[in-house]
């Protein structure tokens, strides 16, 4: 069945994560090019795709944008004619290093480049401790590119707690919100699936998340579970642990018909308070 322009197939790639960066960028590409002849057309890789995450690893697997891992994704989405959102690299500007996600066109263009702007600093006693800010810097700027069936907004991880940052991007329009991202076997359980149904009915928006596969001798362990919610906030497709790609058909008169009935952005009081972009 040949899909309309009001709906198109999503395609998650739970990629299982090594410490050769040339092989997880070789098999990358490679699932990219399964997930296209299924039908995909917008495509997402997990967060840190190329490296193994941790502060530690930053800055050895760090690159510029572009370079040789974004080289290869250019090269890939334009062979398969999609839009790929490259998950996300540590990447190297300057003498800084961020958390990168770059997106490109079914042309190759680099279409969007966003940085992760909150980082992950968290203290969970007994649990899990982590610091981004040791090595990474944060972003400073939304990020959203648009496509014959949507407009999509970008984040990374951790930004799926800041609501506003959803908010700001239902405001400019998008109506698909993708965040690479790898919790772990504290917050994920608790957390994961409970904040992309939130960002997804808060803003009536399909939400799309795509963590690496889970590896239990990693310094840092994923949870996994990449998922697709729709505006409702339906889980409409949902990894287990291991190496996946999950597969989602998004339909965007359901988000229109969902908008109609329960008319939110219509009956927001912008005269008893905003939330507003500070830059663009």
């Amino acid at each position: 069945m040949a899909l309309s322009e009001s709906t198109f197939r999503l395609a998650l790639i739970q990629l299982q994560i090594s410490s050769i960066k040339s092989d997880n960028v070789t098999r990358a590409c490679s699932f990219i090019r399964e997930a296209a002849t299924q039908g995909a057309k917008i495509v997402s890789l997990p967060e840190c795709f190329n490296s193994p995450y941790g502060t530690k690893y930053f800055p050895e697997y760090a690159e510029k944008i572009p370079g040789e891992s974004t080289q290869k994704l250019s090269e890939v989405a334009k062979e398969c004619s999609i839009y790929l959102i490259g998950g996300s690299i540590p990447e190297e500007d300057a003498g800084k290093l961020y958390n990168t996600c770059a997106v490109f066109g079914p042309d190759g263009t680099l279409l969007a480049k966003y940085r992760k702007i909150h980082l992950f600093d968290i203290d969970v006693p007994g649990k899990i401790t982590f610091q981004e800010s040791k090595t990474l810097s944060p972003g400073d700027s939304f990020s959203t590119f648009d496509t014959p069936y949507c407009r999509v907004g970008l984040g990374i991880c951790y930004d799926m707690r800041f609501a506003e940052l959803a908010q700001i991007y239902a405001q400019r329009g998008c109506q698909l919100l993708v965040y690479p991202g790898a919790f772990n076997l504290t917050t994920g359980p608790a957390h994961w699936e409970l904040l992309q149904r939130s960002r997804a009915v808060d803003n009536q928006v399909y939400v799309a998340t795509a963590s690496p596969a889970r590896d239990d001798k990693a310094s840092y362990v994923a949870w996994g579970h990449s998922t697709v919610v729709n505006p409702w906030g339906e889980v409409l497709a949902k990894a287990g642990t291991e190496e996946a790609i999950v597969y989602s058909d998004i339909d965007l008169k359901k988000l229109a018909e969902i908008r109609q009935q329960i008319p939110v952005f219509r009956q927001k009081r912008s005269d008893l308070y905003a939330v507003e972009m500070k830059k663009p």
